[in-house]
């Protein structure tokens, strides 16, 4: 063998044991990740297994080799605030549930990698680019304004008599209502805007509902008014008022209709992202995604106690109706 080689042979034998103890202090190394939601999200049932199912199947597992920082906050004035004591953790990824959480992570950190679930990250100024999104931030968008047009057609289908639909929104979402007020012409239907926060504020806006003669509500996607979904629910149910939604929990919970992602799915996605970025990938490498499954989902035992009569082909494109 020349000397040379044999050199070569040398140091690649050599360099066997330090390149497996890197890689073992990598696979023993705790990684953390910082969560920045509404207070009432982290109280839902259907997001947080699959999640951190999702990342287990990615080798991240709480308590073992992965540490979870939950930040919840009751008011948006908060926001900023919790967003930056977050970021003052050093978590090595940051997980924002909403436009606004994801906004106010990105003001304080340009450096953490932020898995963002969003209406649209792009004309949220979140991301330049879905294929190709720059600075620190990824995720997955949800397009809640398409879906919301898309519900208004549906609720129009199961409804056709339904002239006055009310439009449930966070005040963060009012810019919707122009495409929604568009879309409701076109079906001979007026869109009436009330938005809500806080439990008063629903009980408030769904009140007014019932006194100005609304025929059905479309309750648009927000973080917000999903994790005090129950209690929309409730509220719309004292005054029989029909209701669609994007995430089809909404019918098993107690909605006439909806359709859009599975919540679960959503958030299994945004896990798998968060592995990819804890692994060492880089956010400019990771595509903003989109959901992958829409499900239509009816719910027949309220649609009985409303005295709705279902059409049979819109029944018929139902993945799932609740008996």
């Amino acid at each position: 063998m020349r000397r040379r080689d044999f050199i070569r042979l040398a140091g690649a034998v050599a360099a066997i044991p330090a390149f497996s103890i890197a890689r073992s202090q990598e696979a023993g190394r705790t990684r953390r990740i910082g969560i920045l939601a509404d207070d009432g999200i982290f109280r839902q049932r259907d997001i947080w297994p699959a999640f951190f199912e999702e990342l287990s199947a990615g080798g991240y597992i709480e308590g073992t080799n992965l540490q979870v920082d939950r930040r919840g906050f009751g008011q948006q004035a908060a926001l900023n605030t919790v967003a930056t004591e977050l970021v003052r953790a050093r978590s090595d990824v940051i997980h924002a549930v909403g436009a606004p959480a994801a906004q106010a992570v990105q003001r304080a950190t340009h450096n953490i990698p932020i898995v963002a679930v969003a209406d649209d990250l792009v004309t949220s100024g979140l991301v330049a680019s879905m294929s190709h999104p720059e600075g620190n931030v990824t995720g997955v968008a949800i397009f809640a304004f398409q879906l919301a047009v898309k519900r208004l057609e549906l609720l129009h289908e199961a409804l056709p008599n339904a002239k006055r639909i009310g439009m449930l929104a966070d005040p963060d979402q009012t810019t919707m209502s122009d495409v929604l007020d568009l879309a409701a012409r076109d079906l001979g239907n007026e869109i009436v805007l009330f938005t809500a926060r806080s439990n008063e504020d629903v009980t408030d806006a769904i009140d007014t509902m019932k006194a100005k003669s609304i025929d059905a509500v479309n309750v648009l996607s927000s973080p917000r008014l999903w994790s005090i979904h129950s209690l929309i629910l409730d509220r719309l149910s004292s005054h029989k008022l029909p209701s669609i939604w994007e995430w089809p929990q909404a019918a098993q919970d107690g909605a006439l209709l909806a359709y859009g992602p599975r919540v679960e799915g959503v958030a299994r996605q945004c896990a798998r992202q968060i592995a990819k970025l804890l692994r060492g990938a880089k956010v400019a490498d990771i595509p903003v995604e989109q959901p992958t499954e829409f499900v239509l989902a009816i719910n027949l035992k309220i649609a009985k106690a409303l005295g709705v009569a279902i059409p049979p082909t819109l029944l018929s494109r139902a993945d799932e109706a609740i008996e």
